[in-house]
């Protein structure tokens, strides 16, 4: 006993240590995922009402403008600055470098001097006014500056009118005005003195940028004070501009003192302790209180935690980014899944521990809560077992009736009376319910995701006219027979243990479907010959334990579930064929015999239901050899059967107390008396010469 202790103990710890690591990493992960929760936890709307307590100015701070005010008041000093321009004094001198090299070139042997010196004086003229493009005059009349800075060169400014300034055109024309009358027009016209032209009144950018941003920094940005202790808003007080303005303000001041590392750091790790808190908790009443086989495999802990991840982060995602309400979301799928795989302890415990947790990041939680919890309780009380269509339809239209119900009545007892405003949250609820319809299409996703089975495919399967059912009927009438026998005592047995009878009544139907290879070798199909008198008992035993394995690879054939298949591993379990092994003991006095080759694969049975079947498929099959049927003597035979059976220890491995045992063996007396029960002999009738009367 203590070898095996200490044999287990390794592959324990490992599962522990798995299971409380997922824990670990689904805390860290939910806690990194709420970063607007970390802040000012209440929503509000402006002309809304403010649905929360009292609130008052938990210390003094200011009222921030709004973003509109503020950008409005900022495009208005970008209009009030006056653009700075700057003349460029090297555009005037390479103009005038450009005329004298041309004049000395082509014209100074043609052209008397009067020529260039009157184009000098003029050009140099033209630039110290300024010479500003067409584009660049009609941009600023178009943002409405009729004058601008303009920079000297001791940097300074002073404000000029745009008019000052020659455009090329005027530039050009003031070249041909008061021309001394030494000179001919036509000469000039004939120099393209255009050439010599050109803007040299510059934006200068940077430095009218400096100013706006100078006068933007004087602006304040803030409108006044609410001082510690002042009230703010009262729950059902409608939130106005001003009102709104506060709210941003406070919301505003609150997020920045939370903004320094160390803080966000202890407000994260508070947030990971309440969710590990709650993690913890759930796992310590599956493992100690509840379905202690739950956290035993390891898939079913990765089931949970991405549920529970999916629904918090949705809850996350609509209270940060305010995408849409709380009310739409289908928290009830959770316990309605996990109800459909799991006993409804489980399943209500995993969403109550998930509800706790949402319920940190939303605004009113206590609200929340309430709604949800009753919400899911409904639902677990409405749907025992997921087998229908109807039953899912008939369980979310109570659960939206205890969504209204429930938020009515929080409506009365917080603000005395209904208003019209009450029937949109209805509207939420129906798409609630909408979205719980697509509960049906997840169990089959997840079935296939998690190999999980759920009533529905076990419903459908137990039907006799699927595929390998009906071949059974046709291939092995007498194991079929036998297996239908065997899933009555085995159901009623369930039933009266609390065990899932579904799942065994499905388990017993496949249970033996491996004798379709070899039929005639099964006593319950045999005809008036029997092919074991042919063969040695080993030879026997190796084919009539061999049913087990072809009915594994039969059902692995045809994709039954492993929890159906699980009854064809364990029907035997670790037992032997002891008709062949006695036989062959005997056959062989004194020789060294390997039991193995008698023995069943295994394992032995490890839930209630694969424990009850191998009784009843025992007790079943014996049944058959009484040659006289009493109650005495069924239960005499069910006392010897399920005895060898706990003496050999294949049912050590179940959760199958001796009160249960006691019940199964009453059960199973009590149906074998109706299977076998006499029926009365119908007399012959005496010929008379009376003939009957007709009536």
């Amino acid at each position: 006993m203590s070898l095996r202790k200490y044999v287990k103990l390794p592959n324990k710890v490992s599962n522990r240590f798995k299971v409380l690591f997922t824990l670990f990493i689904l805390a860290v992960i939910i806690s990194l995922l709420a970063p607007g929760n970390r802040g000012f936890k209440y929503q509000f709307y402006k002309g809304k009402p403010w649905n929360y307590e009292l609130l008052t100015a938990p210390y003094d701070f200011p009222v921030y403008k709004s973003d509109a005010v503020i950008a409005m008041e900022r495009d208005s000093v970008k209009d009030s600055i006056l653009p700075i321009y700057s003349l460029d004094k090297e555009t005037g001198m390479k103009m005038l470098a450009d005329w004298k090299h041309d004049y000395e070139k082509r014209a100074s042997g043609r052209l008397n001097y009067q020529y260039y010196t009157y184009v000098q004086n003029s050009l140099r003229k033209i630039f110290d006014t300024g010479v500003m493009s067409n584009e660049e005059k009609s941009n600023l009349r178009k943002h409405g500056h009729l004058e601008l800075k303009l920079l000297n060169e001791n940097n300074e400014t002073h404000t000029v009118p745009i008019s000052r300034f020659l455009t090329l055109k005027e530039a050009y024309e003031l070249l041909f005005e008061n021309i001394p009358s030494s000179l001919e027009r036509k000469e000039l016209s004939n120099l393209d003195l255009s050439s010599y032209l050109s803007s040299n009144v510059i934006y200068n950018q940077a430095l009218t940028e400096q100013m706006i941003k100078g006068e933007i920094d004087k602006l304040s940005l803030s409108t006044g004070m609410v001082q510690a202790g002042e009230r703010i808003v009262d729950r059902g007080e409608i939130v106005d501009g001003y009102t709104y303005n506060v709210l941003n303000s406070l919301k505003r001041i609150y997020n920045e003192r939370l903004g320094g590392e160390s803080q966000l750091f202890a407000v994260t790790l508070g947030g990971f302790l309440m969710v590990s808190c709650l993690l913890f908790s759930l796992w310590l009443m599956l493992s100690f209180f509840t379905n202690k086989n739950f956290v035993k495999k390891y898939r079913n802990v990765v089931f949970l935690a991405v549920l529970q991840l999916l629904f918090i982060s949705l809850t996350q995602m609509v209270v940060n980014y305010q995408w849409f309400t709380l009310y739409i979301i289908p928290y009830v799928m959770l316990p309605i899944l996990l109800r459909t795989f799991f006993d409804t302890w489980t399943a209500f415990l995993a969403y109550l521990s998930t509800i706790l947790i949402a319920s940190i990041f939303v605004p009113n939680p206590m609200e929340f809560m309430v709604m949800q919890i009753v919400a899911g309780i409904v639902a677990l009380s409405s749907l025992q077992s997921l087998t229908s269509r109807s039953q899912l339809i008939r369980c979310t239209f109570l659960v939206f009736v205890s969504y209204a119900l429930t938020y009515m009545a929080l409506e009365l007892f917080r603000e005395g009376s209904l208003d019209a405003g009450i029937f949109l949250p209805f509207l939420y609820f129906g798409i609630n319910l909408i979205f719980l319809m697509f509960t049906y299409l997840l169990v089959y996703l997840i079935e296939k995701g998690f190999g999980y089975v759920s009533n529905i495919s076990l419903v459908e399967l137990s039907d006799i006219n699927t595929p390998l059912l009906r071949q059974l009927s046709e291939v092995a009438p007498g194991t079929f027979q036998h297996s239908l026998q065997v899933s009555i005592l085995a159901t009623e047995a369930a039933l009266q243990i609390g065990a899932d009878v579904q799942l065994i009544r499905t388990g017993a139907l496949y249970h033996d479907i491996g004798k379709m290879k070899n039929p005639t070798y099964f006593t319950e199909n045999q005809g008036v010959n029997n092919p074991h008198e042919l063969l040695p008992f080993d030879e026997s035993a190796r084919i009539i334990i061999r049913h087990v394995t072809d009915g594994i690879a039969l059902a692995q054939k045809y994709q039954l579930p492993d929890a159906v298949i699980d009854f064809i591993r364990t029907h035997h379990g670790r037992g032997q064929a002891k008709y062949f092994y006695n036989s062959y003991y005997n056959q062989h006095p004194g020789e060294t015999i390997d039991v193995e080759q008698f023995t069943y694969p295994g394992p032995n049975p490890f839930t209630k239901e694969t424990g009850i079947l191998m009784l009843a498929d025992a007790v079943e099959a014996s049944s058959r050899s009484l040659k006289e049927v009493t109650e005495e003597g069924l239960e005499q035979l069910v006392n010897k059967i399920v005895g060898n059976i706990i003496s050999e220890g294949l049912l050590n491995d179940t959760p199958i107390t001796f009160h249960d045992v006691q019940i199964i063996k009453s059960v199973f007396v009590k149906k074998l008396k109706t299977m076998y029960h006499a029926r009365i002999t119908y007399p012959d009738r005496i010929e008379t010469d009376a003939q009957p009367v007709k009536a």
